[in-house]
């Protein structure tokens, strides 16, 4: 008798070692399927998102992310026509020109007054909060932020994360199926993995918030902005976070001391510029 149920309990067992290898070995073929070359960079990427899809993401979910923050301010605000007219102008003298999403590009002040942020929703919806506006001393400050949400999109870094994010998922629901024990081991192992697969998305949320920064460098150099200027932008980040934060390694994002280290490594680095360079009209 005790050997007919250990041979059920090992049967068991391996049919769930099945089910796991299925599920992990159809989210590596959806994961590695999903391969198209960046027209801009030309780095082979692999993506959950087609551009056209990218885009109508980004306008339908373009009001309910303005909503939370207060709302949209009127482009008949000069501070709101000069978030636009700034990402504009580093669009169309920049790569992001010869993008897909050239068109697509739309750049808006959010009503928001305490929040200090900004973000860029998929296929070139772009926003700043009027908290972090208001905290930036020129021009150039506020195309440091612009250029850096433009670098998001070009590199199609919220595609990236959407693919890696459903790999990620695929591979902890297998580990989970294999360890599940019908008691509380299997739901002890599926939390474990989908910790380690949160701190995967992590670490690469952080090379994506460097590279997004390199290339605003590039666009504000191309636009005619200093692109010191970014460095401005890493201190308002940097007095915003005051003393209450966690760990770097557990964050999305670069601590801004390790931003600005990056950004001065990479400004000595960048060619001098054609034209004279400017730090544009204060803001108000």
């Amino acid at each position: 008798m005790a050997n007919g149920v250990g041979g059920l309990l090992r049967n068991r067992g391996c049919a769930r070692l099945g089910i796991a290898l299925v599920i992990g070995v159809i989210g590596v073929i959806a994961y590695m399927s999903r391969t198209e070359v960046n027209p801009v960079t030309g780095e082979k990427q692999r993506v959950a998102l087609s551009v056209d899809q990218e885009k109508v993401l980004g306008l339908q979910a373009a009001p309910e992310m303005a909503a939370k923050m207060g709302g949209v301010v009127p482009d008949s605000y000069p501070q709101a026509a000069l978030v636009e007219e700034v990402g504009q102008r580093l669009v169309e003298r920049g790569d992001a020109a010869r993008s897909p999403y050239a068109g697509n590009f739309h750049f808006y002040l959010l009503a928001d007054p305490e929040t200090i942020n900004a973000f860029a929703l998929t296929g070139g919806q772009i926003f700043v909060t009027a908290g972090l506006y208001k905290s930036l001393r020129t021009e150039a400050d506020l195309a440091g932020v612009l250029s850096h949400e433009i670098g998001h999109v070009i590199h199609r870094h919220s595609a990236e994360q959407m693919a890696k994010g459903q790999l990620g998922q695929a591979l902890a629901q297998a580990v989970g199926v294999a360890a599940s024990d019908g008691m509380d081991g299997g739901q002890q192992a599926a939390m474990m993995a989908a910790m380690v697969n949160q701190m995967v998305q992590m670490r690469y949320g952080r090379q994506d918030e460097s590279e997004s920064d390199r290339y605003g460098l590039d666009a504000m150099s191309a636009a005619g902005y200093d692109p010191k200027a970014m460095l401005e932008v890493m201190k308002v980040l940097a007095q915003a976070g005051g003393g209450e934060r966690q760990p770097e390694w557990l964050s999305s994002h670069p601590l801004p001391e390790t931003r600005i280290a990056e950004i001065e490594a990479y400004l000595r680095q960048m060619p001098a510029p054609s034209a004279p360079v400017s730090e544009g009209r204060p803001l108000s």
